[in-house]
Order: structure tokens, then sequence, then C-alpha cells
């Protein structure tokens, strides 16, 4: 019997320790999203983006992605973006979906213009770039090299 209550006591403190872990790893991860205005971005692709990744400028998170919904006139992605209020985004803006590395996720980085106007809240950004897809990259790379050998002799 002291066994048991042992050995239960044991998995309740394992249990007790990995919460914390996961609490302590959620409150770091900076998984939040931001409140302010939202604008939207018209993509072409979205690979990889969810609702909740980063917006970023200059690396540092500046808004999240709150909305995702395919446009069925043009076939687009289109972003719904919360940007932090204190960001006001100029209207010659351009935002695009980046890698964060080969392995990493993907985050719209934005890059704003030199506009004295700003892009109001529902406003849209015009100017986008889409999602390289780095697997498809991979595949003309390596598939494609064997192409090139400058004829036959």
């Amino acid at each position: 019997m002291g066994k048991s209550v042992f050995e239960t006591a044991i998995g309740a403190v394992v249990l007790a320790v990995a919460l914390s872990f996961a609490m302590f790893a959620y409150s770091r991860a900076g998984v939040t999203t931001v409140d302010g205005y939202e604008v939207k971005a018209r993509f072409s692709s979205v690979d990889g983006l969810g609702v909740g990744d980063d917006v970023r400028i200059s690396g540092i998170k500046v808004g999240s992605v709150v909305g995702e919904s395919l446009d069925p006139t043009y076939f687009q992605a289109v972003l719904l973006l919360s940007i932090d209020s204190s960001v006001q985004l100029p209207e010659d803006t351009t935002a695009a979906v980046v890698s964060e590395g080969l392995l990493g996720g993907k985050y719209v980085a934005i890059d704003p213009g030199g506009a004295d106007a700003v892009i109001p809240s529902g406003g849209e950004i015009t100017h986008t770039q889409s999602a390289v897809n780095l697997e498809s990259l991979l595949g003309k790379f390596i598939y494609g090299a064997g192409d090139s050998g400058g004829g036959s002799q």
C-alpha cells in the first residue's frame, strides 16, 4: 500500500512540474495577439502562414494575423492583420510573407513606405509579395541541374 501512495505522489510532482514548464513556455513564446486597428492584404499564396502568426517591422512584432479568407473573384488569399495602434502605416507600405529560416515558421514582414497619408483602419496594403515555396525551388534546383550541361559530345 505504501508503495502505490509513493508512486502517486511522484506522479503528481512530475505532472505539476510539467504544467509549470508549459505555462512558462507559453508566457515566453509571445503568442498573444496584438490589439489595434485592422488592415487587409491580398496575396497569391500564403503557404505556411496562419491565424495568430506575427506581423513584423524590422524583426519587431507589431501585429498579428487575425483572419484569412479566399477572394472568390480573383482567387487570392486575403489576410486580415491587426496592427498595434501606435504604428501608423503609410499608404505605400509593402507586405511580404517571409520565412524565419529553412525550418522555421512564416510571418508577414511589413516595409513602411514614405508617404504622408496613412492606411486607415479597415484599409488595405496594396503592394504585396507572396510566400516563396522552398520545396518547389529546391526541386527545381535538384532536378534542373542535370539539364544544364552544355550539349552532347
